[in-house]
């Protein structure tokens, strides 16, 4: 494996020589800022063999770097070994950024490279300065990772459907006159949307260009009159084109939008640095004012309707059926008949797919026995496919998108004897989750605010987990969405704990990750919605809208104070309800059991 890693280094770096490129930069990105990517933006898993989701290559002549974050160090230092290519633990004491990787290694009228369109422009204005402060050039326009990719995965061209307003709740219209209103609130006669997720829900469509993510690759530019939506070419079928007709959608070719840029005439251009591109800025006229801020589109979205709360709570409520039914033929078959973490997560898809309006799982799922849940995105493999035994934890991070909803679920289950450690640990991620879901705070407090609830009970024993408690669900969407999160580290580059309003949905997902051991993590999704008002102000709370059994199994009762066996009895009898009328037999009576008061 690393060999063929090795001498694709060699070829990109003849490349470089050719071109010279000093230092290139292969980020993980698409064209858009998306968090997952297509097959044919995976040019930095291509170059370095390492898979997660999240990194940032940076290749040199005589040295190469991969920074990544604390979800994927022990995944990255496995796939990495014997590469040439070093491990960054971001964050980590004593590791330099990238920024100020190349700020030491560019050397005095150098070259920086990096392919415009894959870099936000956020960072392609940080790197353009390092580059101006060493006297330096950029190299922008050429994509030297793709020439040295051979049999690339084309650009995905999937289709897509319309998202009816009962689903939606709300239209087209109500959605783009929102946004203009914010435009003319910040003083901007067009606005570049980039971001997928964005454009997605603004026109209430939805597709397949991202695995597990229904996107539609395009950008879309907005006046107070026009909407333009540049879409690739013969996959807007002519119903589809009645559609966006009706509403005054006009399409051009995916490829255009730098050409209409550099020629766009506009006073005033809103755009967000964190999902429109490099090139794309690079583009506009150079006497175009840019407004640079947050997509509108980003809060709205964020809060969510009463048709999609409704909807949501109902594809939880189809999801935790499917996931019960799934805990129920494991705890009740382990030990009797083989399994693996490939049959396991294979049972759980079917379970989904089994119910209505199911239309695909929100995200590759985790399944993962003993050591291997450590590694908090783990993928099993055929090569490497853990048998399940009957003792220890299998952790499970799943989720589905229906018509109604997206929802994101993590259960670590007891499949044997456990050692006193282990239920020591489980317990307090089980105290961490139940107390920043009965959580009760004043409006304006943010999730950074609130991530100390989940903590504390971790921190208390010396402990933490190195990633946030929390994200946003989209709609349908990506099942990671800002701007609401629980994280105490806000983010250097940007701020995904914003004020927590009612309508947001937040996952509440606190855990212990012992490498080489096992991994714990308990995971339920959190509606925000308003308390009391009274002279102290607006007090909100959160419903958890996720159904399905925690482990009794794995919980030492003797270290949960009163309040929080109130809170998971309460929860269980919640679980008890939605689901009991669609279970009978043995399968209803075992939910009983797991779902007792303690």
């Amino acid at each position: 494996m690393n060999d063929r890693i090795r001498g694709r280094l060699m070829a990109l770096r003849e490349e470089m020589k050719q071109n010279g490129v000093d230092i290139y930069i292969i980020p993980t990105a698409d064209f858009h800022g998306s968090e997952y990517v297509g097959d044919h933006f995976k040019a930095r898993e291509y170059v370095t063999g390492f898979t997660g989701s999240a990194g940032t290559a940076v290749v040199m002549q005589q040295e190469a770097g991969l920074w990544t974050d604390g979800r994927y160090f022990i995944q990255a230092g496995s796939q990495l070994a014997g590469s040439g290519i070093t491990l960054y633990r971001m964050e980590e004491e004593g590791v330099p950024t990238v920024k100020e990787f190349l700020k030491d290694k560019l050397k005095e009228g150098g070259c920086l490279g990096f392919d415009g369109r894959t870099v936000l422009a956020r960072d392609g204005a940080a790197y353009e300065k390092i580059a101006s402060d060493k006297g330096a050039r950029l190299c922008t326009d050429q994509d030297l990772a793709g020439k040295i990719w051979q049999g690339r995965p084309p650009l995905p061209r999937e289709p897509f459907f319309i998202l009816e307003e009962g689903y939606a709740g709300a239209s087209i219209q109500e959605k783009l006159s929102k946004v203009r209103e914010k435009m003319q609130l910040a003083g901007a006669d067009t606005h570049i949307i980039s971001s997928l997720y964005d454009i997605a829900w603004l026109l209430n469509v939805r597709g397949g260009d991202i695995s597990h993510v229904p996107v539609v690759l395009s950008y879309l530019t907005l006046t107070q009159k026009e909407c333009i939506w540049y879409v690739q070419e013969g996959i807007v079928t002519k119903g589809q084109r009645a559609y966006l007709n009706e509403n005054k959608i006009t399409t051009r070719p995916y490829g255009d939008i730098y050409q209409d840029m550099q020629a766009l005439d506009a006073e005033a251009v809103l755009y967000d640095e964190n999902s429109t591109n490099y090139r794309i800025v690079k583009s506009l006229p150079s006497n175009t004012k840019r407004i640079v801020q947050k997509n509108p589109s980003e809060l709205l979205k964020a809060i969510k309707n009463p048709t999609e709360i409704k909807n949501t709570i109902a594809a939880h409520k189809k999801d935790g059926v499917a996931f019960t039914k799934f805990m129920y033929w494991l705890k009740t078959n382990i030990g009797k008949i083989p399994m693996t973490e490939l049959l396991a997560s294979e049972y759980l898809n079917k379970q989904r797919q089994a119910q209505e309006n199911f239309l695909d799982l929100s995200f590759d799922t985790i399944c993962a026995y003993g050591p291997n849940a450590a590694m908090m995105h783990y993928t099993a493999t055929p090569e490497g496919n853990a048998q399940l035994k009957p003792e220890g934890f299998l952790l499970v991070d799943s989720g589905g998108h229906y018509l109604e909803g997206t929802t994101d679920i993590t259960r670590t289950i007891a499949l044997g004897p456990l050692t006193d450690e282990m239920r020591r640990h489980f317990t307090a991620v089980l105290r961490s989750n139940l107390n920043l879901a009965g959580a009760k705070f004043l409006q304006g407090c943010t999730g950074s605010q609130l991530d100390i609830l989940a903590r504390g009970p971790l921190w208390e024993m010396g402990l933490d987990y190195k990633c946030g408690t929390g994200h946003g669900v989209g709609h349908i969407l990506n099942v990671h969405e800002g701007p609401n999160g629980f994280r105490w580290k806000l983010r250097k580059d940007g701020n995904d704990c914003a004020a927590l309003e009612e309508g947001m949905v937040t996952t509440d997902e606190p855990g212990v990750y012992i490498e080489g051991a096992y991994g714990i993590r308990i995971e339920n999704e959190l509606a925000c919605k308003k308390a009391e008002k009274n002279e102290y102000g607006q007090f909100l709370c959160f419903e958890t809208i996720t159904y399905a059994p925690i482990d009794l199994d794995a919980v030492d009762v003797l270290q949960l104070s009163q309040r929080e066996k109130e809170l998971l009895n309460s929860y269980h009898k919640k679980v008890y309800e939605m689901l009991s009328p669609y279970f009978e037999g043995a399968e209803k009576e075992w939910l009983k059991e797991y779902t007792r008061a303690i």
